[in-house]
């Protein structure tokens, strides 16, 4: 008998008739506690939170919510018990209430998400919790979701919280984290497909699901993931699709085009807004307050584009990635935000005295990658003749190859962005930014 198998949905997994059905053809377990916490007001709300945001400026079809992107994880997190439940080290590690502790936080990892919530995070902003401890506003004791998870889980609010935001340091939770949030967890195994399909690209699902799960094992510490020797392939195609998909969809030029006019807007005006209040508001509310806070504002430009009747996108003047001119690359890639706007405050000043068009407040924008970096794909295969445990990059060209490559600083380029009656300004912006963006 399987170590799970008591558990429901480890039971509905394979043939069950609890089920409800999330694109693309997957059968996800939902028994009645499952309902009992996706019915919860604090869950419907991810409904009404785009997975994606503003990539639906580019990718019309991007436009699917949190709450499928939940369910898929969820379903991830049960077929991942399943096979590794056949690993004695690790049934060894998780005791049947950890796993459900771990299903638990599956089903609620985005919980703390807020409306465009990956965008205001990057600036770092003072006031802005990361969105994992935004979670705890959500499980206190009084919400209808704790009240579920305590009553038809038997899983208390804070266990889940110690999977979500680190607290409690012990083997078993690396594990229960590694799986969640890892190199190969069951969060990327989602958004990758999800955000693909939805995209209508292919990149993100040409790896092999199906082999890289059944390949899974505990790694040599105990305390996270490894795979065997036979889940290589189908790793390196996992590394391939998620390093296409930042720079296809992503880091789409134009999808960062409007990500830098939605944060310089949020800049400009969160010191006049109830952030607590803001964040627990759905997408439709959200927008709302927003723009009526940006009336007769620098910004208000910037958000009548993004969310009035007509999409008007800054356009790209000047790209830079760390191979090609690096110079400039390095001054303004990985600065804190309110160091780049200090920047683009000098280089609107330049480029207005060298241009014959007026020049607005908020007419040129600078995109550049953020102070934290992507999680690096950095984990073990197992080989069974040696009984050893190797990095994949050291038996993988393509990830050797990927990880002298720096991912942020390859995929994630520097952009200087402009209105459409300063795009032709190329010149004269590149010269004032080499005046102005020095140490």
């Amino acid at each position: 008998m399987h170590p799970y198998g008591d558990i429901p949905e480890i039971a509905e997994l394979h043939g069950g008739t609890a089920l409800v059905r999330i694109p693309e053809r997957l059968s996800v377990p939902f028994t009645d506690r499952v309902r009992a916490v996706v019915d919860t007001p604090e869950f419907q709300r991810l409904g009404h939170i785009s997975q994606l945001g503003l990539t639906s400026k580019v990718y019309p079809g991007a436009t699917h919510t949190r709450f499928e992107h939940a369910l898929g994880v969820f379903h991830n997190a049960c077929r991942y018990l399943w096979q590794l439940g056949k690993d004695p080290r690790f049934t060894a590690a998780l005791t049947v209430h950890d796993a459900e502790v771990l299903l638990a936080a599956a089903l609620l990892h985005d919980l703390g998400h807020w409306p465009f919530c990956h965008p205001i995070e990057d600036m770092h902003l003072p006031g802005v919790p990361e969105h994992e401890e935004f979670a705890a506003e959500y499980l206190r004791p009084d919400t209808e979701l704790s009240q579920q998870l305590v009553s038809q889980w038997g899983v208390a609010p804070q266990e889940v919280l110690d999977v979500l935001r680190p607290g409690t340091d012990t083997p078993s939770l690396r594990l229960m984290r590694s799986i969640l949030s890892g190199p190969i967890d069951i969060d990327k195994m989602d958004y990758l497909e999800r955000d693909s399909l939805h995209c209508g690209v292919p990149y993100g699902r040409n790896f092999d699901r199906d082999r890289l799960i059944q390949a899974l094992i505990v790694n040599e510490a105990g305390d996270g993931l490894a795979l065997s020797a036979k889940g290589k392939t189908a790793a390196e195609l996992m590394v391939f699709a998620r390093y296409v998909m930042f720079s296809e969809v992503y880091w789409h030029h134009a999808v960062r085009s409007a990500t830098a006019m939605f944060a310089r807007s949020f800049f400009e005006l969160q010191p006049q807004l109830d952030l607590p209040q803001l964040f627990r508001q759905r997408e439709p509310e959200f927008l709302r307050t927003l723009t009526d806070a940006g009336r007769n504002t620098p910004v208000e430009n910037l958000l009548d584009g993004l969310f009035g009747p007509r999409r008007r996108l800054h356009k790209r003047v000047l790209e830079f990635s760390d191979a090609q001119q690096p110079d400039l690359y390095r001054r303004l890639a990985a600065r804190p935000y309110v160091e780049l706007q200090e920047i683009t405050t000098r280089l609107i000043a330049a480029v207005a005295k060298r241009s014959t068009r007026p020049v607005g407040p908020s007419d040129i924008l600078i995109d550049a990658p953020p102070v934290h970096r992507e999680i690096e794909f950095q984990i073990d295969i197992y080989a069974p003749k040696e009984r050893t445990y190797r990095p994949l990059s050291s038996v993988s060209p393509v990830v050797a190859a990927l990880a002298k490559t720096q991912f942020d600083d390859y995929v994630k380029r520097v952009r200087i962005f402009a209105t459409a009656d300063l795009a032709g300004e190329q010149d004269a912006i590149g010269a004032a930014l080499s005046d102005c963006c020095g140490e």
